[in-house]
């Protein structure tokens, strides 16, 4: 079930309605009702991987009891290892394994050794990398006592599947989200309000910037080979606003359903293109990854501590281990790669903290230097993300190759750029709007709200929520 579709138009007020309704006499009756419909949005996309989502609840409720139970050091480390060997072992069959397979394979051919790999013909569970990381980090602040285990198992099946954000994140932490859970919500207009513009704002990213930049981002991608250097610039371009609009899109339409029910869920995204360098802009972006790594990967790995060889190393393992996070290809991990050579030379110079702080643009030399960097942090991530968008490796170096070398226009480039005048003043406006709305609640709330609404509406049904670009591209991963 897509958030942009007509079947979760028909859902959410039923279940809204239901909630409030019938769940409002207390907490058990609205979970009971929470979680019969996040199984069932689950079920909409197979209802056979709805077994694996009941597993990993299972297998992470008992293991967090077993660990807070155990008497000694050593019997928690057990059951802490049984629990993650377990969860991270479901995702690299259903992730991973067809790749390892493939990639042995390939390195045992190059050496002169024919081999026939044995491929699993499985689809990837949909959000199997989200709800896997939900439950990872609670049984690891229970290993290290930083909450209490969960008793009630109605509230933790809660946790692990709540329908907003189990296939797209963002990546909740039981520290934040279980205690809302375990009370009453009562209805509050101006909260609802606020989710409406808020899933409104999800939408216009998603239906009005997105997929009207998929079109010409898949054409430019797809034939990258017949394209000069502008129109591989002007793709790699629409691909970064595509991602963005995508992914930031879902997770406003996540935080303002739910903030229907009177709960809220962790910011995700933060006006990453405004960012001045490439750390800023990684604690801007996917911040419930990016946070998730740092706290049970990069801290437990010493973190900045040590020596600035060490830092390094830790630094590469956390960009690479979120690169192959996000796909079965070597293209996230050379993107991952890529991220961590942007990031060193900050940390090495001791200037990865060093834009910390908001800024307004005014007239003067400190604003003309904000702009400048803007602009450099915006464009080397775009270099990043053709690599996060090509099939494979040649295609990206091929397509980069290009890019710098191909300065003539074709036929090609200016039968897209026809059409591209209406959208970079779309893109312009979108922009704009971002901007202003960086220190408020949402764009579209405030002063004529209605009148904005009306708008955004608009768009989206001008652009059509029925368009062929449903799919998030998260929803891969």
């Amino acid at each position: 079930m897509f958030f942009n579709s007509l079947h979760f138009a028909v859902f959410l007020p039923i279940v809204f309605l239901m909630y409030w309704f019938v769940g409002q006499r207390s907490k058990i009756n609205q979970n009971y009702i929470l979680i019969l419909a996040s199984y069932y949005f689950y079920s909409c996309w197979d209802w056979r991987f709805l077994f694996l989502l009941v597993f990993s609840t299972l297998l992470d409720y008992f293991s967090a009891i077993q660990i807070e139970k155990s008497d000694t050091p050593r019997r928690k480390k057990l059951w802490l290892w049984i629990c993650i060997s377990i969860n991270l072992g479901f995702l690299g069959i259903f992730k991973y394994y067809n790749f390892f397979a493939e990639s042995f394979a390939e390195l045992f051919t190059a050496i002169g050794f024919k081999v026939s790999p044995l491929l699993l013909d499985v689809i990837l569970p949909v959000g199997i990398s989200f709800y896997t990381f939900h439950g990872l980090s609670y049984i690891i602040d229970i290993y290290y006592g930083r909450i209490k285990s969960e008793k009630n198992f109605v509230d933790y099946s809660l946790f692990v599947s709540y329908f907003p954000l189990l296939v797209a994140g963002p990546i909740e932490r039981a520290t934040h989200l279980l205690p809302q859970l375990k009370k009453r919500r009562k209805f509050n207009f101006e909260k609802a309000k606020e989710g409406v513009y808020q899933i409104i704002w999800g939408l216009v990213k998603k239906v009005v910037i997105a997929d009207t930049c998929a079109v010409y981002a898949n054409g430019i991608f797809e034939n990258y080979n017949s394209m000069n250097s502008l129109s591989l610039m002007l793709g790699a371009i629409y691909f970064a606003f595509q991602i963005y609009g995508d992914f930031s899109g879902y997770s406003d339409i996540a935080l303002g359903t739910s903030k229907l029910f009177g709960i809220d869920l962790l910011k995700n995204f933060n006006f990453p293109y405004f960012s001045r360098d490439i750390a800023e802009f990684w604690r801007r972006w996917h911040i419930s990854l990016s946070s998730w790594f740092r706290d049970y990967l990069y801290i437990p790995l010493g973190g900045s501590k040590g020596s600035k060889l060490f830092q390094i190393r830790n630094v590469m393992i956390i960009f690479l281990v979120s690169g192959f996070w996000h796909g079965a290809n070597w293209t996230f991990i050379a993107w991952g790669l890529i991220n961590a050579l942007y990031f060193i030379p900050l940390m090495v110079l001791n200037k990865n903290r060093s834009n910390m702080d908001s800024f307004q643009l005014q007239l003067n030399l400190d604003s003309l230097r904000i702009i400048i960097n803007i602009i450099l942090t915006f464009g080397i991530t775009c270099v990043a993300w053709i690599f996060f968008r090509s099939k494979t490796i040649q295609d990206a170096f091929a397509y980069i190759g290009r890019m710098f070398t191909e300065g003539h226009f074709t036929e090609q480039y200016f039968k897209i750029e026809r059409y591209t005048t209406e959208l970079w003043s779309l893109l312009l406006i979108f922009v704009l709007v971002e901007w202003n709305s960086r220190t408020k609640i949402e764009p579209i709330s405030g002063k004529y709200s209605w009148i904005k609404m009306s708008f955004c509406l608009a768009a989206i049904l001008a652009l059509g929520v029925f368009s062929d670009y449903k799919e998030f591209i998260y929803f891969q991963f």
